[in-house]
């Protein structure tokens, strides 16, 4: 990103909120249960947050629940195993760290986890293992690499021409467009990195491996296009400063309160298969069999 560690501090709070007003995500709710400090005392995660040989004890903490009841027909909410349509997500805020968890403790409990490990960098593109992963994690890792600027977007339908990296021209700060195959390497630009590790578990036999496979391949394309979005918006939100944006965050709660975080088109791309087991489960109570077939050769 053609930003400082500082300036993405702001812009993707600040493209979060954003997104959150422009998206309201079909009126699918969202809980707040706690927004409030972490240290070692309060809210402590269940694994120190450790990245690129430092840990992270304090910051910001966030336990939110998605209800994803009005994404589905009216019989599949009443059919619906109980707690199976709502979606926990836990956060520890110790920027320039952060860790996000995702789980349906009322119905999938430990066998649906989804965790992403963050860790922002200044001018170093090429860690090996920033997020100090032990041998055997480290040998089953796959590296993506993901350029806001040349990347193949998932489907013409991601497109749109204000958010081009390749057109974008910051009158602020005189940044953009970005252009060549590798553009951080000739450029005076600042740049940084963030490093995410995705974690999956998906723990429903034979489908297993399809659908982490699917889940991961929906969280690269939320990044790109998050990422597309925060550095063509940088007139937007350039010289605010962290007191703006709790302020905007302030004036928007009530919003929040009311739609899903990340919009309603991210929200589904994220939470699309374990909806689609939800379906499954349903039908399964009348097909048996047939539908784990079914789903087998829809993520195949």
């Amino acid at each position: 990103m053609p930003l400082t560690v500082d300036e993405y501090h702001v812009g993707q709070l600040w493209a979060v909120a954003e997104a959150s007003k422009n998206e309201t995500g079909g009126g699918e709710g969202i809980e707040v249960l706690v927004n409030e400090p972490f240290n070692p005392q309060v809210n402590p995660p269940e694994s120190p947050l450790k990245a690129n040989g430092e840990e992270f004890s304090s910051g910001q903490y966030t336990h939110k629940r998605f209800y994803l009841a009005r994404k589905v027909p009216g019989y599949v909410r009443l059919l619906a195993p109980k707690g199976s349509l709502e979606i926990d997500e836990k956060a520890w805020n110790a920027y320039p760290y952060c860790r996000t968890v995702l789980q349906n403790p009322k119905y999938m409990q430990d066998n649906f986890t989804l965790m992403i490990e963050s860790m922002h960098i200044q001018d170093k593109v090429n860690i090996e293992n920033i997020h100090n992963l032990p041998p055997k994690l480290l040998a089953q890792r796959e590296v993506i690499y993901i350029d806001i600027v040349n990347d193949q977007l998932h489907s013409a339908s991601d497109y749109d021409a204000t958010c081009d990296p390749r057109i974008y021209q910051s009158v602020k700060t005189g940044r953009g467009p970005l252009v060549g195959p590798r553009w951080w390497e000739n450029t005076d630009l600042p740049i940084m990195c963030a490093y995410k590790l995705v974690t999956c578990e998906f723990k429903w036999w034979g489908i297993q491996s399809r659908v982490e496979n699917m889940i991961q391949n929906q969280e690269r394309r939320i990044f790109l296009n998050f990422n597309r979005q925060v550095f063509c918006w940088l007139d937007k939100w350039h010289g605010l400063s962290m007191d703006d944006i709790r302020a905007i965050e302030n004036k928007t709660k009530e919003e929040l309160d009311e739609v899903c975080l990340f919009g309603g088109y991210a929200c589904m791309i994220i939470f699309f298969p374990f909806l689609l087991v939800i379906y499954c489960t349903l039908l399964i109570k009348i097909s048996g069999s047939f539908c784990l077939l079914f789903l087998s050769t829809l993520f195949s």
